[in-house]
């Protein structure tokens, strides 16, 4: 949607008044101000024993003001959007960005919180970017709005769901089925004159199922989600998960933790790039490196890991759950190498790092809410492709683990170790997929995992289950990878 009148009737307020608050919140001195409106409905259905048992709706409506003044950032929010309160919230956030205490200025509506925005002076020079609607793109456009839809619409659904798993494997005997749908409007307007506007769909579908067999109990969880209108929700998309749902529990049931030890490890098509994300993607927002807690801090332009690796993160992908047509400091949606032939290319930036590292913003500023500021977030984060097949990959390797589903994990971002839990893997023994194995963790370094990445499939696979990258605030993203083979990692078994 592109119509701003929609956006100012929505939020009831007017481009003159925009201007007066960015202009009351740059009267302490500030380099530079934005303001974040939104409003987002929220739905959620739950389907349990075979009955939809619960639902709920919601609203969240504000608007979050930011001021960066040399080295700090000061943010307020108000959860209405009368001028009273939102002027309240602007001459906080100028307050805490000028230094002073919250005794000195008036105090927001509803929240408030500073931070140091780094060490080094930013200055008076431009934030970069722009939000015009020059390179503006539609990556998400509906056909159905959630907000005109009705629930009863989706109920066969997630029956259908249910029962369709069941049919497939009858030792599935409890199935948890959850539909859950977002619409934001957003409107961004900032003191270098930019008005930005974009409304955001967001479609989730999960099914969790138990499995009993011989006294033993398995569980297994599918997902969807994609920024896509309720016609997302088709019979076609049911039977997809529905068939994902049962495959591979023989497996499951037969498999066994396995010795650990140093040995390669064949990363799978798809999920695994949860890895690539969580151990590697961080390591490259350019928050941690402007401040120097990266151990990529200051190698841009440095080889760090071979030729055949390309690393990208991805706002453009149509329908994808990390897409944007803006980040949200009204910067257009773009396509970021972060390596590009084995050569750290480009670190992830909102507009303060941009400034800092004197590049352009790349489209990463992002915030959970308007009741946070934006900071350097990922998108869909995967790897290219490379030139080797799945199965030449695992032919070549005499004795390791094949691994293609993880869930948890924790990573540390200043020395890029990291732990990750193996769902679903395989040996490897004398080139070939033998017994399953489960209950293992993938031990390593992000950075030298990634230099011992010695073979990249042709295979990348997008993963479009619901995940959510938590970094202080909840954001929705995605990953992928093609298959890969990493020289040696520790596997933690027997």
């Amino acid at each position: 949607m592109t119509d701003k009148r929609y956006y100012l009737d929505t939020f009831k307020v007017t481009e003159a008044q925009m201007g007066r608050l960015v202009t009351e919140a740059l009267a302490h001195g500030g380099d530079y101000a934005d303001l974040y409106f939104e409003y987002t409905t929220y739905n959620d259905l739950l389907l349990r024993d075979g009955e939809v048992s619960s639902g709920g709706f919601h609203i969240d409506f504000g608007v979050g003001i930011r001021v960066l003044k040399g080295e700090r950032t000061g943010y307020a929010y108000s959860e209405n959007t009368g001028m009273t309160d939102m002027l309240a919230a602007a001459r906080a956030a100028a307050m805490i960005a000028g230094g002073q205490s919250r005794k000195q200025g008036e105090r927001a509506a509803s929240g408030m919180m500073g931070n140091d925005a780094g060490k080094t002076d930013i200055g008076n020079a431009g934030y970069g970017g722009t939000g015009s609607g020059a390179d503006w793109q539609d990556l998400y456009p509906m056909r159905q709005s959630w907000r005109s839809a009705r629930a009863e619409e989706f109920l066969p659904f997630l029956k259908s769901l249910e029962q369709k798993i069941t049919a497939k494997d009858g030792r599935a005997t409890k199935v948890i089925a959850r539909l859950s749908d977002s619409q934001s409007d957003i409107m961004m307007f900032n003191s270098e004159g930019e008005l930005t506007c974009d409304t955001r769909p967001l479609g989730s579908i999960t099914a969790s199922v138990i499995f009993c067999s011989g006294g033993k109990t398995e569980n297994k969880t599918v997902s969807r989600s994609f920024r896509a209108g309720a016609e997302m929700v088709t019979e076609e998309l049911i039977d997809e998960m529905a068939a994902e749902a049962v495959a591979g529990i023989d497996e499951r049931f037969e498999a066994k933790r396995p010795k650990g030890g140093q040995m390669p490890v064949v990363m799978g098509a798809g999920a695994s790039g949860i890895l690539l994300h969580e151990a590697m993607g961080h390591s490259f927002e350019a928050d941690f490196n402007r401040k120097g807690q990266s151990i990529f801090s200051g190698r841009t332009g440095e080889k760090i890991c071979d030729s055949c690796i390309s690393i990208i993160d991805d706002g453009t992908i149509a329908g994808n759950r990390g897409a944007c047509n803006f980040d949200d400091e009204g910067i257009p949606g773009q396509k970021t190498y972060m390596v590009k032939d084995g050569i750290l290319n480009s670190y992830l930036h909102d507009r303060i790092s941009a400034k800092w590292f004197g590049v352009s913003p790349t489209g990463n500023g992002r915030r959970e809410s308007f009741r946070f500021n934006p900071i350097p977030r990922m998108r869909a984060t995967y790897m290219e492709n490379g030139k080797a097949s799945r199965d030449d990959i695992i032919s070549s390797v005499k004795k390791g683990i094949y691994v293609d589903e993880f869930s948890n994990g924790q990573v540390k971002i200043g020395e890029g170790d990291f732990t990750f839990y193996v769902k679903s893997g395989r040996l490897i023994e004398n080139g070939r997929l033998t017994a399953p194995v489960k209950d293992i963790n993938i031990i390593g370094n992000g950075p030298q995992a990634l230099a011992d990445i010695i073979a990249v499939g042709n295979d990348l696979k997008i993963d479009n289950g619901t995940w959510t990258c938590g970094k202080d605030q909840s954001a929705a993203v995605s990953c992928g990878i093609p298959t890969v083979l990493v020289r040696s990692l520790t596997v933690g078994g027997n």
